[in-house]
């Protein structure tokens, strides 16, 4: 009968390390997240803009976050005109695919039509960029700029390295509270893990 409950012990003490040491490695990557979003590279030469969508509202405006972005990059094609490709595609509680929302926002700021290519059919970062590397294949582009929520920058700028682009990246300042800034980087952390689990274990996941 001792056997049994010593058994258990062992058992619920490994499973006590394994969480601790999971619970260390998620805020070291928490922690590598932060640092990278503080140290990213000023921006560079470019000669297109992707910007990475966010959530829209009920109502068809964007969401602050997605506000900021486009703002952000609005901002960047005016201090140098180029082509601007907006990506993001119709959520499930959303009245319209957030590139059309996007599209829209950046010609009321005055964003020439004819610099905009929209990609609606991407439901993250890594179709984001897959989806505008198509879009800007044949028409000249060596250098890009992409635009997303400081806090998303340096993922997505691992994911653009990934797909071969020469890319700088802004990151738009995200200023609400702590409760935001805990939620978005929590979230970001995992969205790390996923990612690195994707590229080096070949993982399917979406």
């Amino acid at each position: 009968m001792k056997q049994p409950k010593g058994l258990l012990k062992k058992l619920l003490k490994l499973g006590l390390t394994l969480m601790l040491l999971g619970i260390l490695f998620y805020l070291g990557v928490v922690a590598m997240l932060c640092y990278r979003e503080k140290h990213v590279p000023p921006v560079g030469e470019y000669d297109a803009i992707i910007v990475l969508g966010a959530q829209v509202k009920p109502d068809g405006e964007p969401s602050l976050q997605l506000q900021w972005r486009i703002d952000a990059a609005a901002k960047a094609w005016k201090e140098r005109e180029c082509l601007i490709v907006v990506c993001g595609a119709q959520g499930a509680n959303e009245p319209a695919p957030e590139a059309h929302v996007m599209r829209d926002e950046l010609q009321r700021q005055g964003v020439a039509a004819d610099s905009i290519l929209m990609d609606d059919r991407s439901f993250n970062t890594r179709q984001n960029i897959a989806n505008a590397v198509k879009l800007l294949e044949g028409r000249g582009v060596d250098h890009v700029l992409v635009v997303t929520s400081d806090y998303h920058l340096p993922r997505a700028m691992a994911i653009a390295e990934d797909a071969g682009l020469d890319a700088s990246g802004l990151g738009s300042p995200t200023k609400l509270g702590l409760n935001f800034w805990l939620k978005n980087h929590g979230r970001e952390g995992l969205a790390w893990i996923k990612y690195w689990m994707q590229k080096y274990l070949h993982l399917p996941l979406e």
